[in-house]
């Protein structure tokens, strides 16, 4: 079981690196369109809205991808210097804690990608519910990851990903 939880671990990251790589790379071009077409011809209206589209998406994709490396701010002097079952306690507890904090914001992002799926953007006409969509996929990436940690955490498993390091001596 521990196999398949570590291949999905690292398949969340192979897919979502490319994709965030991928959206910063239309991100810029769309950015670059729109500076070059309003200094030089007529303002192309839809980059505007794009743009903030893509940062959306960005933004709740890299979040998920540093949170599966492990790359998030974590202040782990207190914990760090507790003995090592206590200090397996207090990880449990912190990923219980992100678990449910994930939950709730996967929870509330359907809702609110439900109470919006009558609106549409101004320029492109996208239904706003494809945009918001982003936030329960995100948020529950990372509860599923969460889960993945305290599995690993409850099972003794030495292969904790970088965030998690030194946890188990």
């Amino acid at each position: 079981m521990l196999k398949v939880l570590g291949w999905v671990d690292r398949i969340v990251g192979a897919v979502l690196g490319p994709v965030v790589v991928a959206g910063m790379v239309a991100l810029t071009f769309v950015i670059s369109l729109q500076i070059v077409s309003r200094v030089f011809f007529t303002s192309v209206t839809w980059t505007e809205e794009v743009a903030r589209f893509l940062l959306i998406w960005i933004t709740f994709l890299g979040a998920t991808l540093a949170f599966q490396q492990g790359r998030h701010i974590a202040v782990q002097l207190a914990r760090d210097s507790l003995p090592a079952n206590l200090r397996r306690i207090v990880i449990g507890a912190g990923i219980l804690v992100s678990i449910a904090f994930l939950a709730t914001l996967t929870w509330i992002g359907w809702r609110y990608m439900d109470l919006q799926s009558f609106q549409r953007s101004p320029s492109l006409r996208i239904p706003m519910n494809n945009i918001y969509l982003v936030m329960p996929v995100a948020s529950g990436l990372m509860a599923a990851m969460s889960c993945i940690d305290l599995v690993r955490l409850l099972t003794g498993d030495t292969t904790i990903r970088d965030r998690m390091r030194d946890v188990v001596e």
